[in-house]
């Protein structure tokens, strides 16, 4: 089997960046704002029985008044996954139930109704075999066609730089993914999802690599625009209250449905980093 090292790492590194220049572009959106906040970073450490490498994460969060709160976790940890879950994941051998996984995953909550909140995922996986996964979604209360188009036409473009089918196949798969059965709605507008984009050797590895990568930077590029053409907008009681409603919704995914919050339950997570996506105030009516 490939020794994947190397290749954990150099995820490891782009995730770390990408956090960076995100967190940097959003800190700037609040100085635009006339806040001066910014995120507040807190490390913490996995822990296993047995395991004397067992990685760890950092936290970020700020609270401004543009992002009512915005979370981006990064985290790289390395263990043996229990026997039940283990039969839940992809490529693990029952012999030897290890894995390492990397990613970097953000929640942005909004003070005005009429901006969108957003989700943004990507991860690269070993057990038996390796594998990138992510996507991003967005989440408006108040729908904007125009966002809606233009936060498409982002992933658009990066998805067909390396397949032309992987746009269609990608949404759809949010489409179904992002989906809540028990209230029979879409959590949001759409976006994409993938998850087992498989790498049989290093020459996939690096085209997954570049995938990933591309979703990552067409995030950064569109999302921070839709912030801005709308965090001034003026909105009314009624417009707040049908973004806590729609939290509501946001928050019933996450905790019954999100593979993400699984996954971090399951592995020893840092419980305040799983769960920052959950909005800062939601209602049910």
């Amino acid at each position: 089997m490939t020794d994947w090292s190397p290749y954990t790492q150099r995820a490891r590194d782009w995730f770390e960046a990408l956090r960076d220049d995100i967190c940097a572009q959003f800190e700037a959106i609040e100085r635009e704002a006339g806040s001066d906040a910014a995120f507040e970073y807190t490390p913490w450490q996995r822990e296993e029985e047995g395991n004397e490498d067992p990685g760890g994460g950092t936290r970020g969060v700020m609270k401004g008044k543009v992002f009512e709160k915005v979370g981006v976790n990064v985290s790289t940890v390395h263990g043996t996954f229990a026997p039940e879950f283990a039969k839940t994941m992809n490529g693990v051998d029952p012999d030897d139930p290890s894995f390492t996984a990397t990613g970097i995953s953000l929640v942005a909550h909004m003070a005005n109704p009429h901006v969108p909140a957003v989700h943004m995922n990507t991860r690269f996986l070993t057990t038996g075999k390796a594998w990138f996964g992510g996507g991003a979604d967005l989440n408006p209360p108040l729908p904007y066609e125009e966002d809606t188009a233009e936060f498409h036409a982002a992933f658009r473009a990066a998805c067909s730089k390396h397949n032309p089918t992987y746009y269609d196949r990608f949404s759809k798969w949010a489409d179904e993914y992002f989906f809540i059965p028990h209230r029979g709605v879409h959590r949001g507008v759409g976006g994409i999802f993938y998850d087992h984009l498989e790498c049989a050797d290093e020459a996939a590895w690096e085209r997954n690599f570049a995938l990933t990568q591309d979703v990552g930077r067409a995030f950064l590029e569109v999302f921070p625009k839709l912030v801005r053409r709308r965090m001034d907008q003026t909105w009314t009681d009624d417009d707040k209250r049908t973004q806590l409603e729609w939290r509501g919704r946001y928050a019933e995914f996450n905790l019954v449905y999100d593979r993400g919050t699984l996954f971090g339950l399951k592995t020893g997570g840092n419980i305040d980093a799983i769960l920052m996506s959950l909005p800062p105030e939601a209602v049910w009516s």
